[in-house]
């Protein structure tokens, strides 16, 4: 008798990025209206409401790539350490934007995790990419919105870098 369904490991895989942003949502709310609102922003910058529905499409596409990658690679396993080890990182570095720039109003901070979020979602797409080419497609949207994302941060911190 199966104890775990066969879908529950997707589901799982799926739900998993959003567990930053749903702990990061906390901070954004306070933050939006106290300071956020306050900062000159770009006129390309996407109205606030995107940025929900946005991340929460990304998470679960990339969440779903990392379980077609964890279902190819037979779990986790020795053969999986690197493309879900970049992974995991590259999580890391995505949930630790929102306290950095939002609840420190470190902009120049968050800037470099950015960058650094970036290179590991490419380093990631890469792995991906040599043993699932869908789970690395899948993080091509993540890749445009991140490059958004630095540019906007980098007008931001720019703009407003003398604002106390």
């Amino acid at each position: 008798m199966e104890v775990v369904p066969a879908w529950a490991p997707a589901v799982g895989f799926m739900l998993l990025p959003h567990a930053g942003g749903f702990l990061g949502s906390n901070i954004i709310q306070k933050e939006i209206p106290a300071w956020y609102g306050t900062l000159q922003k770009p006129s390309w910058c996407p109205p606030d409401w995107v940025f929900a529905p946005m991340w929460g499409t990304l998470y679960t596409s990339m969440g779903y790539g990392s379980y077609l990658v964890w279902k190819e690679l037979g779990g986790f396993s020795e053969k999986s350490v690197v493309p879900l080890g970049l992974y995991a990182g590259n999580l890391a570095l995505n949930w630790a934007w929102t306290p950095i720039f939002f609840g420190a109003h470190k902009m120049g901070w968050g800037l470099v995790t950015l960058l650094l979020t970036t290179g590991t979602a490419t380093a990631t797409t890469a792995s991906w990419y040599n043993v699932n080419k869908t789970a690395a497609y899948l993080m091509v949207p993540y890749l445009a919105w991140l490059s958004l994302a630095s540019a906007l941060n980098y007008r931001i911190w720019k703009d407003n870098r003398n604002k106390k």
